[in-house]
């Protein structure tokens, strides 16, 4: 049937994630750094994702399509927000089970640890920490101070642990690499807990961008007002902002 249908533009497009993020119906996904129309009976055509596009890489065309099936929609986004069973067994890997991570504290006769002492040490307060893999609520969120940043940024900056995972619970994910969108998780999360801050720590990529929008309009979806701020690391390892 000839009907309206999102037309993405790959040239003009920067792989910045924000129509995906933007489209209920997971219709685009981003592939190889690019936004992508998944499957044309995804797409209900009526452009939700035109707005967030700051490049101006995405119209609505008529064309042959298949027609709208909101049935398969929602079976797919049900199929994505099951916990995830690598081994198709019933029963979720237990490398996926939330735990909360304690470190000892030196010694009270050891003298206070040197800067690279503490850079040697973990950080990390808990498990998993992939946005993908996380649960919706789990102790460690009860007043904590939040931090979502995309994977790479960790083996860019080296100070990472010290500077950002430390007294934080870390959650992490890479929109090109997941191709889902992270704003309804981010948004159950922020939403059900007593989360105090919010810090998004993201690449200089484009890519990277669709990260940062995911948390920001999760902390708006929310209804919660907390501090939050966005760092940009580059590639180089240096921080661009803070």
């Amino acid at each position: 049937m000839i009907r309206k249908i999102v037309q993405i533009d790959e040239e003009k497009c920067n792989g910045c994630g924000a129509c995906a993020d933007a489209c209920h119906e997971g219709a685009i996904a981003m592939i190889d750094g690019k936004a992508r129309l998944i499957k044309d009976d995804y797409c209900d055509g009526l452009g939700d994702c035109l707005p967030e596009c700051p490049t101006g890489a995405i119209s609505i065309v008529e064309r042959e399509a298949a027609d709208y099936d909101e049935a398969a929609v929602k079976a797919r986004m049900a199929e994505q927000n099951k916990p995830h069973h690598p081994h198709g067994d019933g029963h979720m890997c237990p490398g996926s089970m939330a735990r909360s991570i304690h470190h000892e504290a030196p010694a009270a006769e050891k003298a206070a640890p040197t800067l690279a002492e503490t850079a040697a040490v973990s950080q990390l307060r808990n498990w998993p920490v992939q946005i993908k893999l996380a649960p919706i609520n789990a102790p460690y969120f009860d007043g904590a101070n939040l931090l979502v940043a995309a994977d790479c940024t960790a083996y860019a900056y080296a100070r990472f642990h010290e500077d950002f995972i430390r007294n934080k619970v870390t959650l992490i994910g890479c929109p090109k690499l997941d191709a889902v969108d992270y704003t309804e998780k981010l948004t159950e999360i922020l939403a059900n807990n007593d989360i105090r801050s919010l810090t998004i720590v993201r690449m200089e990529v484009p890519c990277c961008g669709g990260l940062e929008h995911a948390a920001i309009a999760a902390l708006k979806n929310s209804g919660k007002f907390i501090p939050w701020r966005v760092v940009t690391v580059g590639i180089d390892g240096h921080l661009l902002d803070d």
